[in-house]
């Protein structure tokens, strides 16, 4: 059995390492070659290059957000060719009010509209509420006699917070005719607690690294938040553009990649959103991501179907469709059988090997830790350059700790697969906070 641990081990860190260094370093190529400064991501005020006509529709979907709904449909407005469409999917507060309100005191209530789900209709997932409003884009649209092709659909979360330039710099990747989608890069936006450093970590470099590389392939996975698609994509959709998975928005990314179309991002704009502030909130928000994630496997036959997609967009996304299964799952389990073996076996038998002596178990220890903690403390030096409000050390430090944050993804993992077996797939909407002043200013 020792030996059967020892070669699942190599196999899986076959499979991981050279999956994680390849996408990093891509990711900072694709940085590097479009002119990312480190310290920012934001585009000037320019006026978008793909069309003359373009027209933006953002949908807001709204369960009890009337902390944050008023701020945020002020911000939307604020560019002058969006209408906002807020969907209050069953609220119990005042979001409908909040959001007029705030479209009333800035002048545009002519570019607001609240849809108002109730009774069996509302609460019934994400993917329902963007549904209910999407044939209202599509009439107003036609009512302006608007093409289509220069129509973009927008998703923001009720909390969510455009960078400068950002509409400008999303809609510009929509000049390249086969561009279906196009995701923002996500990042925290108060920082000053661990829980918090920790998610922007994740957001603001693993996952923005991962984003960039897959522009490559026009793979990139669409998000909840900071998301925008061609209207006429997703009319080429078969039955509603977004599904009921618990993850609609990395869904609907792969069914526009299984039409044919490109799914990109762009170095020069994010999204910033509120942390999740509670451990327990957080391990019900990642259950929910990896339930949606391993349920998303079934797209992998369609995928290799098609005749639009071509072998290395194939081979991207199944590859990333499978990290869950070939590589998390397995590795909950192979680092702990692992952690045992450097501290009660000296090592011995990782390898399938059984070489001892002091020189070997110090080997073995500095290789483990090279292996355990290299990734993680090159994230931390490049989150320590990228972001200038953390220090070297501290970045580094955080880097240490990422171990014990995976324990997190881990037992999420696990509780998404104990879900599958059960056939469970209702959802918790994660809550939000009330903001100082501060923190919205900073985010002007």
């Amino acid at each position: 059995m020792q030996h059967v641990f020892s070669w699942i081990s190599q196999i899986v860190l076959a499979m991981a390492l050279p999956y994680f260094m390849i996408t990093m370093v891509l990711g900072v190529r694709v940085a590097h070659k479009n002119g990312l400064r480190l310290g920012s991501q934001e585009s000037e005020e320019t006026a978008p290059r793909h069309s003359s006509h373009d027209a933006l529709y953002f949908l807001v979907p709204c369960l009890n957000e009337e902390i944050v709904i008023g701020e945020s449909v002020r911000r939307l407005l604020a560019e002058p060719r969006c209408t906002v469409i807020v969907i209050d999917d069953g609220s119990s507060d005042q979001t409908a009010e909040r959001a007029h309100a705030a479209a009333a005191a800035c002048g545009h209530s002519d570019r607001l509209m609240v849809l108002t789900r109730s009774g069996a209709d509302s609460r019934s997932g994400k993917g329902a509420a963007l549904n209910a409003a999407y044939p209202l884009v599509v009439s107003d649209a036609a009512a302006r006699g608007l093409d289509p092709n220069d129509v973009v659909v927008g998703v923001m979360d009720a909390d969510g917070r455009l960078s400068a330039g950002a509409v400008n710099a999303a809609l510009d990747q929509f000049a390249a005719a086969k561009v279906g989608g196009v995701q923002l890069i996500v990042r925290i936006r108060e920082r000053r607690k661990l829980i918090a450093q920790f998610q922007d970590i994740e957001f603001w470099m693993i996952s923005a690294l991962s984003q960039f590389a897959r522009s490559m392939s026009g793979t990139v996975s669409l998000g909840g938040n900071g998301q925008f698609t061609r209207l006429s994509a997703l009319q080429e959709l078969d039955g509603e553009p977004w599904s009921r998975s618990l993850t609609e928005d990395l869904d609907l990314g792969l069914r526009l990649i299984a039409a044919g179309w490109r799914v990109t991002t762009t170095t020069h704009a994010y999204v910033d959103q509120q942390a999740v502030d509670t451990m327990r909130r957080l391990l019900v928000q990642r259950t929910r991501w990896y339930q949606g994630h391993l349920s998303s496997i079934r797209r992998v036959p369609e995928l290799w179907r098609s005749t639009r997609v071509n072998e290395v967009a194939i081979l991207e996304v199944t590859s990333y469709l499978l990290v869950p299964w070939l590589i998390v799952l397995p590795w909950s389990v192979l680092q702990q059988w692992i952690v045992f073996r450097l501290i009660a076996g000296s090592g011995r038998g990782v390898f399938a090997t059984d070489l001892g002596g002091l020189s070997w178990q110090m080997s073995y220890a500095l290789l483990w830790y090279l292996l355990a903690f290299a990734p993680n403390l090159l994230i931390g030096f490049v989150y320590a350059r990228r972001t200038r409000a953390v220090s070297v050390g501290r970045a580094l430090v955080l880097g240490h700790l990422m171990i014990a944050w995976n324990y997190i993804g881990y037992l999420a993992a696990w509780r998404a697969v104990s879900r599958i077996v059960r056939g469970r797939t209702n959802w918790s909407k994660t809550t939000r906070s009330s903001e100082s002043v501060d923190v919205l200013a900073h985010t002007q």
